[in-house]
């Protein structure tokens, strides 16, 4: 989302890369096809399963019993989530900048500089692909890494890009769940563990990070606007295992970085109520030996 340029400054900076809305590769897609679309900041319901349907409410025929949304559903960390949940025979819908072709329903969004209009557009979408039906769970993956401390010329730049890619999809994921997650659902954000200090060569990053923090523990608050019962509760990693990582971090030690599957398998538990973190927590997912633990943060 937003400006794209910082690719350059992710190759370079040598710490955490994220999965999610904004992997390397997507980023170059997604800019080659910005070029050739509107500017209008609308987003677009796409139909992927076999049988052609108006994208309008759906009917309780069409969906399966428990229904989950994954923001960022296209990026690593994103498409894993899809993958297990249909997996266990789960109804997935994707929102994202292009469509996972394993989702059951797709929203996909396009580039705006306008964040009232992106947020406008994803929730006209949302709203008129579920009618009235309810989600269990709403999984917040999207996101982006850049580097740069207040003193470097891109400062501006890539605190824009950053505050695009986390904190506009987790609040309109925070919209979304008030209007469409079941009572005792579950949304899930994604921070970071590195910004629950300071960041000084991540400026931009870091105070994103932190603002998601911050949110989901606001919509643990009393009238927070979340439906009865429902959990808000954010992953904290430190670096996680993808193969862009692998790519371009080739002599890390992989041991120490968290497995797609291990979010993915918490996320399933948590939604289906195994070990559930109370709402409003910060979740350190820490990594060592190739052994992972979520660790609420204090």
């Amino acid at each position: 989302m937003g400006h794209l340029r910082p690719l350059a400054i992710i190759l370079l900076f040598p710490t955490v890369f994220e999965s999610g809305i904004s992997s390397a590769a997507n980023l170059l897609r997604n800019r080659r096809n910005a070029s050739s679309s509107s500017s209008s900041g609308r987003c677009t319901y796409v139909k992927l399963s076999p049988l052609a349907r108006s994208p309008h409410s759906l009917s309780s025929t069409d969906m399966a019993s428990n229904r989950v949304i994954v923001y960022g559903g296209r990026g690593a960390l994103g498409s894993k989530c899809v993958q297990h949940f249909k997996s266990r025979g789960w109804w997935v819908a994707c929102i994202d900048m292009a469509a996972n072709e394993e989702a059951n329903e797709n929203v996909i969004v396009k580039m705006s500089e306008c964040f009232t209009e992106q947020a406008g557009q994803v929730t006209a979408d949302v709203a008129t692909l579920l009618g009235e039906q309810k989600v269990d769970a709403i999984l917040c993956v999207a996101g982006g890494w850049a580097g740069g401390k207040c003193s470097s010329k891109d400062l501006y730049k890539n605190s824009d890009l950053m505050w695009k890619q986390s904190v506009w999809t987790s609040t309109i994921s925070s919209h979304l769940a008030a209007l469409h997650l079941k009572a005792g659902g579950l949304l899930t954000l994604a921070g970071a563990k590195a910004a629950l200090s300071g960041t000084g060569g991540m400026v931009g990053y870091g105070m994103a990070k932190a603002a998601v923090h911050q949110l989901c523990q606001s919509l643990a608050a009393e009238n927070s606007g979340m439906p009865s019962g429902a959990a808000a509760v954010a992953i904290l990693p430190v670096t996680l295992d993808t193969p862009m990582n692998r790519k371009f971090m080739p002599d890390a030690d992989f041991g120490s970085w968290t497995p797609l599957e291990f979010i993915a398998e918490t996320f399933f538990n948590w939604a289906t109520g195994v070990n559930r973190p109370a709402s409003g927590s910060l979740m350190q997912l820490l990594t060592s030996g190739g052994e992972t633990q979520a660790v609420a943060a204090q």
